[in-house]
């Protein structure tokens, strides 16, 4: 779309609130709403803004920001009355001197994308995503009561969820997504929709509207939606698994009908480069305390380091479709990161393997999960991090992935998590008192 366009269609639909929305560094959505009387300004990049109140953007003494709409995300919120309706638009930041603000999330995405196009290469996705469906109690706040006890694929009665998550992909489709499937999962109160794949860039948009809707619309029928990894103990958490190709000159680059699993030389470099990076990006593709509480064997979750073109316990998952659907399906990222930085993260690992010709290891086709610590050795697979300072320490160690973020998102992102790590650490947790007060 041109600003003409948006124009236009704000005047068509009866906009008159235009909501323009951008990230912290964590992924959190924040926004700055306008009158459709301020829009042409606010295409033109003229809207300033007070970084300073951003998580991870600037000090109070450098603190003028610039929003820059990108007019192909203009939609109208369709819950909205249509008499004085409400758009968004999602935008990019940049510094006073019309320079893109290197704390921006979206555009480090869009600084690894342009690296790979200088390769030949656009990255398209199809991200898996789960959540959760909670009660609220009296004043509105979210509980950990599940609102059924369903399981995989199971329907009404049992899931008493599917009329809200019937209403989110309705709502969704008017916002413009492709919506491929919607069932429940495996968890008490768990669901998953998918939406067709698309460039790296409108993905990482579309997930960001997309936690938008689902928790707009659990609202609206009483439940809160989360997409915390882990809410419940002893039951499977939230993933949102990664399928992804690169294309070069309209062909997928991934799939060779001569090669190995029908996979080029290029899949396999990719392969490699994401399972060399592994441990150091999880901080960011997995980067809250309770991440780790779901990377534990036993609940379908990957924690070992390893691929395969068959079964689900590697990181690494190469699904059956070839030719232009061959892709590989990265099985650790949470919905709970930025969705521009994890994507960041993931791509700039594939390229370097690509760049360095690296050779992955050989696929392992066994239950993973079922080995013992000698026959895991044996194989040379290794973990994912543990906890979140684990992954904070693989992370300053690799230049690769401090590179795909930037100095300035890497330091801001860092020092955050570092002192969440610390509060953690220093409280004293329900389950200590449990274990400990009455032995000791």
């Amino acid at each position: 779309m041109t600003k003409e366009d948006v124009l236009k269609e704000a005047a068509e639909k009866g906009v008159k609130f235009i909501r323009l929305q951008f990230t912290d560094i964590f992924g959190v959505l924040k926004n700055v709403a306008i009158t459709v009387e301020q829009l042409e300004k606010a295409l033109e990049g003229e809207l300033m803004f007070d970084g300073s109140s951003i998580e991870g953007f600037v000090r109070i003494e450098e603190s003028d920001m610039y929003l820059r709409p990108d007019p192909d995300t203009f939609v109208v919120f369709p819950w909205r009355p249509k008499e004085g309706a409400v758009a968004r638009l999602i935008c990019d930041v940049y510094n006073p001197d019309g320079t893109p603000f290197a704390g921006d999330p979206r555009n480090a995405l869009k600084r690894v994308l342009a690296e790979a196009a200088e390769m030949g290469y656009s990255l398209n996705v199809g991200p898996e995503l789960e959540f959760f469906l909670f009660h609220t109690d009296n004043e509105g706040r979210p509980t950990t009561v599940t609102h059924d006890r369903a399981s995989y694929f199971d329907l009404t009665p049992v899931d008493l969820g599917e009329n809200a998550r019937r209403d989110m992909v309705l709502t969704l489709e008017q916002l413009g997504f492709e919506i491929e499937a919607s069932h429940h999962e495996v968890a008490p109160g768990q669901h998953e929709i998918d939406f067709k794949y698309s460039d790296a860039l409108d993905i990482a948009d579309k997930v960001e509207t997309f936690r938008f809707v689902v928790r707009t619309v659990a609202q609206q029928h009483g439940l809160y939606a989360t997409f915390m990894p882990k809410p419940l103990q002893g039951i499977n958490g939230s993933g949102m698994h990664s399928n992804q190709s690169l294309f070069s000159k309209g062909k997928n680059a991934f799939y060779d009908a001569q090669g190995p699993l029908e996979l080029s030389p290029t899949a396999y470099y990719y392969i490699a480069g994401l399972l060399k990076h592994a441990r150091s990006y999880t901080a960011i593709t997995n980067p809250t305390i309770n991440s780790y509480k779901r990377l534990v064997p036993g609940y379908e979750a990957p924690c070992y380091i390893a691929w395969s073109g068959r079964n689900r316990s590697p990181l690494i998952r190469i699904p059956a479709k070839r030719g232009s659907s061959t892709r590989i399906e990265l099985r650790s990222p949470d919905p709970s990161g930025n969705p521009y930085l994890s994507l960041a993260v993931q791509l700039k690992a594939g390229l370097d393997g690509i760049k360095r010709r690296l050779t992955p290891p050989a696929a392992v086709d066994l239950n993973i999960f079922a080995m013992s610590g000698e026959e895991r050795l044996a194989h040379g697979i290794d973990a994912l991090p543990a906890s979140l300072e684990e992954a904070l320490t693989e992370l300053s160690k690799d230049s690769v992935m401090k590179d795909a973020l930037g100095e300035h998102i890497y330091q801001r992102f860092t020092e955050a998590k570092t002192k969440e790590w610390d509060s953690y650490r220093l409280a004293v947790h329900q389950w200590e008192i449990d274990e400990y007060l009455a032995t000791y």
